[in-house]
């Protein structure tokens, strides 16, 4: 009789209420997804593990928050704040006050396993409207109390950590809703704590709930769709998956209506204006640092999901995938919408990761499509039916003419069907000591294969330390590389040293900093030496107009302070 197949204890388990596990798992509690068989064997492999190896779990974070740290505010400041929000709205519980200073950043995640936190606010609001966000920014200033803004703790950059305590103000709580629609205008007003889903099902269905001619969508889905926010696309400069056919959220963004200690204001809707420099595009991507969002205006597109065409490609080699990349982003007969090019590791171990039958693998080899040398492109098209056509028809012209075959839709409707539960194995993987990571950077290309090999170099010297890349934002001056590395690693300082090191090779061979994921308190040791002087004296500049007694998300963020 055949032996059973072993297969580790994944968790199928909710975390526990009130538990660390709770605040640092990804995503729905009952959400999961395992590494499969394939790529099970691989971490194996590459990692010098046995099956032994994956009997017993690590620290999983089961036990419960307990703090045992006394705010600092005055019993007289919180009865203020509660005079403000309502006492249903503060909270001053151990966990609130954990649950809301931390984002998704793998350091936190190893800390949290051990039951190790950081800082933290005195006390956690949820304000009901934009009115209550200006009486507690008023008094807050007064009183120099620090505010942090949390809106979906979705952040990988140490975004919504309080660093000197204070208030940590969720937005998403109450101001979560899809305020209008301008059908002529072809705009939309909404909260910024409005999540992903709940904003594309508004859209979708803006015919039955504000009785429009057309069905709409706001054409923006990161990896984080389900787990993130309006407003948080907006003030971390976020990029969608489809970004290159709609824009990047700052390309989506019409107008803002910001508090600040300096005062509130709503930024003009036009087109365009030739009225000097734009604040609103200055307060995207500001994190936080100035004031706080309470309403944004966004750009929508019509909604025509029977008009999307999906494509899929094996080009032999990298320089073959990012030649014909270029020429399509460039030629001007359109772009896709997803459009995504994985490298030779990247492209191998998706493989994996999908379970490709063995036989499309050897399909390929015979083809001339080697291991460790092919590239997996896959993308969609959408917009007018003919528009889908045409683009479709060009750029599957481009891609032959440099070497590629065509997959038909497959690979691109596979990936479709699990773009957002990839985040779901960091559990898995890190219940057994492994950790999965990111950084992400714009490049131009003509920098864009010195970048790749430079930065991937740094990453394999790391022994037995996997390391994919691929490109999925594109314009015609350049893309974004997403490097994706995973390694064999519970030591924080470690991580936070080799963590370091990758920023640091991302800045000398002349990648940005970031690309979509936001700067925080994490990028912002560099952020100087990356845009020089004389523009963070600029930035630093608006920062003391906007919030002359730094009170709004001090610590680092994007650099404007010390963490001291």
């Amino acid at each position: 009789m055949k032996a059973k197949h072993f297969h580790p204890d994944w968790t199928e388990k909710a975390p526990a209420p009130g538990s660390f596990r709770s605040i640092f798992k990804y995503g729905d509690a009952q959400g999961f997804k395992h590494p499969s068989d394939n790529w099970y064997e691989m971490m194996k492999t590459e990692f010098h593990l046995s099956d032994d190896d994956f009997r017993k779990k690590q620290e999983e974070g089961n036990k419960q928050v307990i703090l045992n740290r006394p705010g600092t505010l005055t019993s007289s400041q919180i009865e203020q704040i509660k005079s403000i929000a309502g006492d249903q709205n503060v909270a001053l519980d151990d966990y609130s006050r954990v649950k809301y200073a931390y984002g998704k950043t793998t350091e936190e995640m190893l800390e949290l396993r051990q039951g190790i936190v950081r800082e933290v606010a005195d006390v956690v609001v949820h304000p009901r409207d934009k009115f209550d966000v200006r009486k507690i920014v008023e008094y807050c200033n007064a009183e120099r109390i620090p505010i942090t803004v949390f809106s979906a703790g979705s952040s990988v950059n140490f975004g919504c950590r309080p660093a000197r305590g204070g208030v940590s103000l969720v937005v998403s709580t109450h101001m979560n809703k899809l305020l209008d629609v301008n059908e002529q205008n072809q705009t939309a007003r909404v909260g910024p704590g409005m999540f992903g889903p709940a904003y594309e099902k508004a859209l979708n269905s803006a015919p039955e709930l504000f009785h429009t001619s057309r069905r709409y969508t706001c054409g923006h889905f990161p990896q984080s769709f389900e787990y993130s926010t309006v407003g948080g696309w907006v003030v971390t400069l976020g990029s969608g998956q489809a970004s290159t056919y709609y824009g990047d959220a700052c390309d989506i963004v019409f107008s803002q209506e910001y508090v600040t200690p300096a005062g509130t204001f709503k930024t003009l809707d036009f087109p365009a204006t030739a009225t000097g420099p734009k604040v609103n595009d200055i307060l995207k991507g500001s994190e936080g640092t100035f004031g706080i969002l309470v309403e944004v205006t966004m750009k929508i597109f019509r909604y025509m999901p029977e008009n999307r065409r999906r494509f899929s490609f094996m080009f032999p080699t990298w320089e073959a995938a990012v030649n014909a990349s270029r020429e399509i982003m460039q030629s001007e007969f359109g772009k896709p919408a997803i459009y995504r090019i994985s490298d030779p590791e990247e492209t191998d171990r998706g493989l994996k990761l999908y379970g490709m039958p063995g036989i499309v693998d050897t399909f390929l080899a015979l083809r001339g499509f080697l291991p460790m040398q092919r590239c997996l492109c896959l993308g969609n098209v959408e917009g007018d039916r003919d528009y889908t056509k045409l683009v479709k028809r060009k750029l599957t012209r481009i891609a032959r003419l440099n070497g590629a075959i065509s997959l038909g839709a497959y690979a691109a409707t596979k990936w479709e069907k699990t773009r957002y539960t990839e985040p779901y194995m960091r559990e898995d993987l890190g219940d057994y000591g492994i950790l999965i990571d990111t950084l992400e950077v714009g490049v131009t290309w003509d920098n864009l294969h010195r970048l790749h090999e430079g930065v991937r170099a740094y990453i394999k010297s790391r022994p037995d330390t996997m390391c994919m890349t691929h490109a999925s934002h594109f314009y015609p001056q350049g893309t974004n590389l997403y490097f994706i590395f995973i390694a064999q690693m519970t030591d924080t300082a470690e991580y936070r040293e080799f963590q370091k090191g990758i920023i640091d090779n991302i800045q000398k061979f002349g990648g940005s900093l970031s690309h979509h994921h936001g700067v925080g308190r994490m990028i912002g040791p560099w952020m100087e030496a990356h845009l020089g002087k004389e523009q963070m004296a600029v930035l630093r500049a608006l920062k003391k107009h906007f919030d002359p007694n730094h009170i709004m998300n001090p610590g680092g963020q994007l650099g404007l302070d010390d963490v001291s």
